[in-house]
């Protein structure tokens, strides 16, 4: 090697000492480090040219005559205590070569086990051997920035040379020792805030130094929450504090839960939460104030103006409905209106087809269709009992087929087993052997009659519908009297005539012996029969018709008492009511109080001058008297 590169190495060496002891690479001209690299690298490019032609690769087993301790560039012991991976970085030594050194740097020994609660603690050679390992990480920032100066040295020359770098303090950082599981403390936050110069917290920050970035997290969440709702002073459990907080990673929020589960004083906490109003005394109250005005005050308007929108749209809705209902109704009402006044017009064209033909029809094979339908007002049917029953009494109409040319369809409001049709079979046909008094002449007359039951009944137990109505829904049984009276002179004979009776035979298309219902029913009535008599000027006891209020019951009442003395009882009738029912009566003598003074002022007069009106008006005390009598048989009544 040449004086001039023995030189600028001399210098270069002088220069890294400097920094080594000093500590300062901002006092050294970087570019006059550079020069001198460049001029040692070139000389030394020229000794490695010469070296390498006079060496085998057989020779690199051992140690070049360049590096022996005579050598120009002698290896000292600090390089060799650095391992031979820094001899070998600093190209000191070839790669390939196989050398021993008297001193190794790494000792193989057996590492002690130690318990948990102990801590760990590396002494400043071990730390040394982990620096010339590159397995420590280093934390002090005087020894990153030289690092830093050193690599932008490195980075411009070829070959790497040696640097004598400042020792590490014989210090133990923290980081290094290991979480002792059984360390516990307390840390106060007082209003929100942890001081962080208190010792207690300072040995838990130095104790979970490895996941104190979880921890802060943390702690900054609880502080917020504790600092929002002004809780004067909560305990935290470090050891709780370090369980929960390994739970959660980051940007993940712990719920409140989460943050009073590692509070020790938790129940006073909760209760400090749990007040009311006590969010607004703390951090940011006033604006949360503000807030939670403006929220209920908008609520407030949104709700009033969303039960309002709920209610005209409830109304708005029952509106649309009634008024589809009510188009629903009049068109089913025109429809069913339309419907009648067919089956009207067809009754009264059949009607005048059967007058017209009833000679011919009456002594011809015909069909007789019998419905023993009640048809009387709904308010009237509910009250009658055992309505189907009431009905079936008119099962004696069988008894038409005692004519030959007579077949009978009897419509039965009640269901009839086998064992009761045949008995009607053979009831029926005992009248030959009657006649003759041979048992053997009793016929078979069950292709005469057929007894058909709607199956509507089953579909409307309890509805109390007349049997015309029970047959319109039936259109089995309908059909049925279809096929039986196919090609045959056919009519029905009905009980009280209803509407469905018209429908019935619109359905068959037969006509109706009998009257439409409106007039049927009007003639059926009391009033109506009294009308029909005395059109035919029959003879009638005294009575009253077509009365229809009180008022005019008691006025008419009391008229025929006073015409009538001689009438000792006189009854009572619902216009409207059958069977006996709807009838009561009245005993004049026994509970008209006032009769006997009545009779007495009869006696004074004739019949004649009775029957005239002046003679019941004539003294005042006598007109008081009528009233008395008129309130006698009204509070009878």
């Amino acid at each position: 090697m040449s004086p001039a590169v023995q030189e600028d190495l001399q210098k270069l060496k002088d220069k890294v000492k400097n920094i080594s002891l000093k500590g300062n690479v901002e006092d050294v001209d970087i570019s006059d480090l550079e020069t001198t690299i460049e001029r040692a690298e070139l000389g030394l490019r020229m000794c490695s040219h010469k070296t390498v032609k006079s060496h085998t690769a057989s020779n690199l087993w051992v140690l070049p005559a360049s590096h022996h301790m005579d050598s120009t560039l002698p290896l000292l012991d600090e390089d060799i205590k650095k391992g031979i991976l820094s001899l070998t970085e600093q190209r000191l030594i070839p790669p390939a070569a196989k050398i021993t050194l008297q001193t190794p740097p790494v000792v193989s020994k057996a590492a002690p086990l130690h318990e948990f609660h102990r801590q760990h603690k590396k002494s400043t050679v071990e730390c040394s051997k982990l620096l010339s390992l590159q397995l420590l990480v280093a934390c002090d920032k005087h020894t990153i920035n030289v690092k830093r100066s050193m690599s932008k040295m490195k980075s411009g020359r070829s070959s790497k040379l040696k640097y004598k770098f400042q020792s590490f303090p014989n210090e133990t950082s923290p980081c290094q020792s290991l979480q002792d599981p059984s360390f516990d403390c307390d840390v106060d936050v007082c209003h929100g805030t942890i001081d962080q110069k208190a010792p207690g917290f300072l040995a838990f920050k130095q104790h979970y130094c490895l996941s104190w970035g979880s921890i802060v997290f943390f702690l900054e969440r609880l502080e917020k929450l504790l600092k929002d709702y002004a809780v004067p002073l909560a305990t935290i459990s470090c050891k709780k504090l370090v369980e929960v907080a390994a739970d959660f990673v980051l940007n993940e929020n712990p719920t409140k839960g989460d943050i009073l589960s590692v509070i020790k004083n938790r129940s006073t906490v909760e209760k400090i939460l749990n007040r009311p109003g006590q969010r607004y005394k703390g951090q940011g109250g006033t604006e949360m104030a503000a807030i939670k005005i403006q929220a209920t005050w908008r609520r407030y308007r949104a709700r009033k103006a969303y039960v309002r929108f709920r209610q005209q749209q409830w109304a708005s809705g029952v509106i649309a409905i009634s008024w589809l209902l009510h188009n629903h109704m009049a068109r089913v009402k025109k429809t069913l209106k339309e419907s009648r006044q067919r089956h009207l017009e067809n009754f009264y064209i059949r009607a005048k087809h059967l007058a017209a033909n009833w000679n011919r029809i009456r002594t011809s094979r015909r069909t007789i269709i019998h419905i023993p339908s009640l048809g009387y007002s709904q308010c009237i049917r509910e009250h009658i009992p055992d309505f189907a029953l009431q009905q079936n009494l008119q099962m004696g109409r069988l008894c038409d087929i005692l004519d030959a040319n007579v077949d009978v369809i009897y419509i039965c409001p009640l269901h009839l087993s086998e064992e009761l049709l045949q008995y009607y079979n053979k009831l029926l046909g005992l009248q030959a052997a009657v006649r003759s008094g041979n048992p053997e002449d009793m016929g078979d007359l069950q292709d005469r009659f057929k007894i058909l039951t709607p199956e509507a009944i089953n579909s409307f137990p309890k509805h109390h519908m007349c049997l015309a109505t029970q047959l319109k829904y039936s259109p089995k049984t309908i059909k049925r009297i279809k096929i039986l009276i196919q090609s045959r002179d056919a009519y029905i004979i009905g009980g009280v005539p209803h509407k469905d009776d018209l429908a019935v035979a619109d359905m068959l298309n037969v006509p109706i012996l009998g009257s439409v219902p409106e007039v049927a029913h009007l003639y059926s009535t009391k009033s109506g029969s009294k009308r029909i008599f005395a059109s035919a000027c029959v003879p009638m006891p005294p009575g009253e018709s077509d009365i229809y209020n009180n008022e005019q019951m008691i006025s008419i009442l009391s008229q025929l008492i006073i015409d009538n003395m001689e009438v000792r009882r006189w009854l009572f009738k619902v216009n409207d009511e059958s069977g006996g029912n709807g009838t009561a009566y009245c005993d004049v003598i026994l509970h008209l109080k006032c009769y006997p003074w009545v009779l007495k002022e009869r006696q004074k007069h004739s019949a004649e001058i009775w029957s005239k009106k002046w003679a019941h008006l004539k003294p005042e005390g006598r007109e008081l008297n009528f009233s008395k009598a008129r309130l006698g048989v009204a509070a009878l009544g």
